[in-house]
C-alpha cells in the first residue's frame, strides 16, 4: 500500500474529512486532497505530524511494503524516524538522473497529452494515399469522369497536405516530449513514494490498455478482409481499388489505437524501468545505437551503387531481407559479448 492510500484509510477511519486533516495539520484542504492523489508528497514535517495525528508510526507511513494490517502494532511507533526519511531521500541521488513526483505526473501528462495527436499524425500518414488511389481508379475505370492529369494532381496534393499536417504533428508534440529522451538512454532514480504512485497509476491504466490493444490488433488483422470479399465476388476493378482504401482506412483505425495506448504505456514502463526500458537494456541500446547507424548507412550506400552500376532495381531489392537478417545476428553476438564482459 503505497502513502497516498495509507493517508486516506487512516483519515477515513477517523471518520475525517480533508478539511478536518488539513486543519489539524495547519494546511490547506487542497494539499491533503494531492497527496491523496498522489499528485504530490508531504513534506518530512507533515509525515512526521500525522504519524502523531493518526497513532502510527512513520515508518508504517513510509515504507510501501507495510500494509494496514501492522497499524495496531507495537514498535517505534511515536518514534521520530526523519533520519531514516532522509537517508531514503538521498539513496535516490546515485549514478543517473532523480525523478521527483512533480517531475514524474507532468511526464505522465504530457505523454497522456501528446499520444493522441501523434497517433493521428500516424493515422494520416497511412490515410494519405486514399484520395490518389481513389481519383486514379476514377480515371481508369469511372464512374466519375475526371483526366488521368487532373487525377493525379489532385491525389498527390491531398496526399502531400495530410502528410504535411502529420509532420506538424510530429514536431509539435514531439518537442514536448523532447526532454524527457533521456529516460530511454539513461538509468533514473524515482524519489521516494514515485515508484507506488506510477506503479498505482500503470495498474489503473493497464485494463484499457489491454482491451484498445486487443482491439487495434484485431482491426489490422481484419483488414484484409474487403480484399478478401473483393477477390471472391470477383468485383470490377474500381471495387478492387475500394477495396483497398477500406483496407488502409481500417488499418490507420488499427495502428491509430495502437500508437495511443503504447506511447501512454511505455512512458509508465520508461519511469519504472520495465519492459524494453530496464537498465540493461538500455546499456545495450547505447552501444547498439551508433552500430545500427553505421550498419545501415553502409547497407544503402550498397544498395545503391549496385542498383545504379547494374541496373537491376527489380532484384536488389533483396538486399534489404538479407541485411535485416544479418543485422539480428550482430545485434545476437553483441549481446552475448555484453552479458559475458558483465558476467566477469
Amino acid at each position: 500500500m503505497i502513502l497516498a492510500e495509507k493517508i486516506t484509510y487512516l483519515r477515513k477511519q477517523k471518520e475525517w474529512s480533508q478539511e478536518e486533516l488539513a486543519d489539524q495539520l495547519e494546511i490547506s484542504r487542497q494539499s491533503v486532497s494531492k497527496w491523496e492523489s498522489g499528485a504530490s508528497i508531504p513534506e518530512l514535517d507533515k509525515i512526521i505530524g500525522m504519524s502523531q495525528i493518526f497513532g502510527v508510526s512513520t515508518d508504517f507511513l513510509l515504507k510501501d511494503e507495510y500494509d494496514v494490517d501492522v497499524i495496531t502494532k507495537d514498535g517505534r511507533e511515536k518514534q521520530d524516524m526523519s533520519e531514516e526519511f532522509v537517508s531514503a531521500q538521498e539513496s535516490a541521488h546515485g549514478e543517473g538522473r532523480t525523478f521527483s513526483i512533480d517531475e514524474a505526473n507532468t511526464y505522465l501528462e504530457t505523454v497522456k497529452k501528446t499520444a493522441g495527436p501523434v497517433a493521428l499524425g500516424v493515422l494520416l500518414c497511412i490515410w494519405s494515399p486514399i484520395p490518389l488511389l481513389v481519383m486514379g481508379g476514377w480515371s481508369e475505370y469511372g464512374p466519375v469522369v475526371i483526366t488521368e492529369e487532373m487525377a493525379a494532381g489532385l491525389g498527390i496534393a491531398v496526399l502531400l497536405v495530410m502528410v504535411a499536417v502529420a509532420v506538424v504533428l510530429f514536431i509539435v508534440n514531439g518537442m514536448k516530449t523532447d526532454p524527457y529522451e533521456y529516460l530511454e538512454r539513461e538509468k533514473i532514480h524515482l524519489q521516494y513514494g514515485v515508484r507506488g504512485v506510477v506503479e498505482k497509476k500503470k495498474e489503473v491504466y493497464a485494463p484499457r490498455y489491454q482491451r484498445t490493444l486487443a482491439l487495434g490488433v484485431t482491426l489490422c488483422i481484419l483488414s484484409i478482409l474487403p480484399i478478401l470479399f473483393a477477390m471472391c465476388l470477383n468485383a470490377s476493378e474500381i471495387w478492387c481499388v475500394y477495396s483497398v482504401c477500406e483496407m488502409l482506412a481500417v488499418v490507420s483505425v488499427g495502428v491509430f489505437l495502437l500508437v495511443w495506448v503504447s506511447s501512454v504505456w511505455e512512458s509508465y514502463q520508461k519511469l519504472l524501468e520495465e519492459g524494453d526500458y530496464t537498465p540493461e537494456k538500455k546499456r545495450n541500446r547505447k552501444k547498439v545505437g551508433p552500430l545500427a547507424g553505421a550498419y545501415w548507412c553502409l547497407v544503402v550506400a550498397v544498395y545503391l551503387v549496385i542498383s545504379f552500376r547494374n541496373d537491376s532495381w527489380h532484384s536488389t531489392w533483396l538486399i534489404w531481407p538479407v541485411a535485416g537478417l544479418i543485422f539480428v545476428v550482430l545485434l545476437g553476438i553483441l549481446r552475448a559479448v555484453t552479458q559475458s564482459r558483465d558476467r566477469q
